[in-house]
């Protein structure tokens, strides 16, 4: 009796179950990505929001004083909340800024940032 080259229908349930399993795996895979991707914006725009923040104060006229800062504003289409914290440092004319952004009303800061200005000198 001659046998007819093929697979079993128990070798092609086999090999269903494995291909499904990879799929499975990539498909969770992909999805970890997109997730991780849409942190690694927010905490890029957060960025940019505790710049420009930090910007507008080095800009400022006269200079703050020292003390804590809450604003809102509206970057890329979302509302972002950030709070500055401006402290005395051993040179009266300077003054360090940190800046915590936060979006929406999330409690976690998604950036932060440090800088330094100081008292523009008058002409």
């Amino acid at each position: 009796m001659k046998r007819d080259s093929g697979f079993t229908l128990l070798e092609v349930l086999i090999a269903l179950v494995v291909v499904s399993l990879a799929l499975l795996a990539l498909t969770r895979t992909a999805g970890g990505q997109v997730g991780s991707f849409d942190s690694l914006r927010e905490r890029t725009l957060a960025g940019w929001v505790a710049a420009n923040v930090l910007s507008e104060t080095r800009l400022a006229t006269p200079f703050p004083p020292t003390g804590v800062r809450d604003g809102r504003v509206r970057f890329a289409n979302r509302d972002w909340r950030w709070r500055m914290e401006i402290k005395a440092t051993d040179d009266r004319d300077m003054r360090r800024l940190d800046v915590l952004v936060y979006l929406g009303d999330a409690r976690e800061p998604s950036a932060g940032l440090s800088g330094f200005g100081s008292e523009q000198p008058s002409p």
